[in-house]
């Protein structure tokens, strides 16, 4: 059984329940959320979400595979 600790809504855009203590900006990117779309949870979420740039780990790079 697990918990979880972190402020959760139901968004009616993506349907699905997403987590409020993350940014407006990181909940679209996350759930693909088109450019101008009137989020339904505007003002619920955190205006910073403790996690800094430093910390989050870089994005793998795709390896190319050569075919002969």
């Amino acid at each position: 059984m697990s918990f979880l600790d972190s402020p959760i809504a139901r968004c009616e855009a993506a349907h699905t329940m997403v987590l409020t203590d993350q940014t407006q900006g990181q909940c679209g990117l996350e759930h693909a959320c088109p450019a101008g779309r009137a989020c339904p949870l505007d003002g619920c979420f955190a205006t910073h979400s403790g996690l800094s740039e430093t910390v989050l780990p870089a994005p793998a790079k795709a390896r190319r595979v050569r075919r002969g």
